[in-house]
């Protein structure tokens, strides 16, 4: 164990070859795009060590004045045991204010959030892998620029913050399809690089078949990739995920500070945008 003194820095482009570091150090899949995708919507700090190496680093993401996630939480494992884990989450409760708190937690991270007033509010099952062939979905139709207004409204429902930010990013980098009825957006998914492939997520839907047939629309234009989602345990998909050929690999505890009393949604969110976002 290293014992060093640390300066806390807002994070910026000149971090992120370090903060990549961590994160394979950490064994996350991330790229340097998926550490850009979450730095242009969040504000962040990095630990920097006397040497100026970054040896943490935290990430809070506000969607507008709903609510914030607390993500992109490392600490170089030389460090560990000395309070640093500590520092930057009093830094990532300094840069969200006083939003509601949400995060996704390893088992490893719990005591310290649970120490934080954080409080357990599901369980996330991260599926991954080459789905096998199966039949075309009928009915799903790729978005339009049109429709994210549609997609955000039915987002925000879903999850109960407005993330009109992330959801025009991702139709930046990656592409929207959508289950239009009587003319209207029911249900969307999203697809985009990430990691060792790509991610499906988020998918937003109000029946566990609409979400089904969203998730396949993906799979059957990505034959041979390999596919990532981030279900909810609650959520009803992750047995069907398993089925196609996408392996449960592991997952984590969403967590929330406080935990919000949410009206009952039409819709729900079936997979992730990824952990750190929701």
């Amino acid at each position: 164990m290293r014992t060093l003194q640390t300066q806390l820095e807002r994070f910026g482009e000149q971090h992120l070859e370090g903060a990549l570091r961590l994160s394979r150090q950490a064994g996350w899949p991330h790229r340097l795009e998926d550490w850009r995708l979450a730095l242009s919507l969040s504000d962040g700090v990095a630990a920097i060590d006397g040497d100026g190496q970054v040896v943490g680093t935290v990430f809070a993401t506000a969607f507008k004045t709903d609510a914030a996630t607390i993500n992109m939480v490392i600490v170089d494992e030389a460090m560990r045991g000395q309070g640093l884990g500590r520092k930057l989450m009093d830094a990532a409760f300094r840069l969200a204010g006083n939003l509601p708190l949400r995060l996704v937690a390893t088992t490893e991270g719990l005591p310290l959030y649970e120490k934080l007033g954080f409080r357990q509010t599901g369980t996330i099952l991260q599926h991954q892998g080459i789905a096998g062939e199966m039949p075309a979905p009928a009915g799903v139709e790729p978005a339009s620029s049109a429709d994210l207004t549609a997609i955000i409204a039915l987002d925000r429902a879903a999850c109960g913050a407005d993330r009109e930010q992330l959801i025009v990013y991702l139709a930046t980098i990656g592409e929207f399809a959508v289950l239009r009825r009587n003319g209207q957006v029911e249900a969307f998914a999203a697809l985009r690089s990430f990691g060792r492939g790509e991610v499906i997520g988020p998918v937003v839907a109000s029946t566990l078949q609409d979400a089904k047939t969203l998730v396949s629309h993906f799979i059957v234009k990505r034959p041979g990739r390999f596919l990532r989602v981030d279900t909810g345990a609650e959520a009803g998909l992750a047995e069907w995920l398993a089925a196609q050929g996408l392996a449960h690999v592991g997952g984590g505890i969403t967590m929330a500070r406080p935990v919000e009393d949410r009206a009952k949604s039409a819709v729900i969110t079936f997979a992730l945008a990824n952990q750190a976002l929701g």
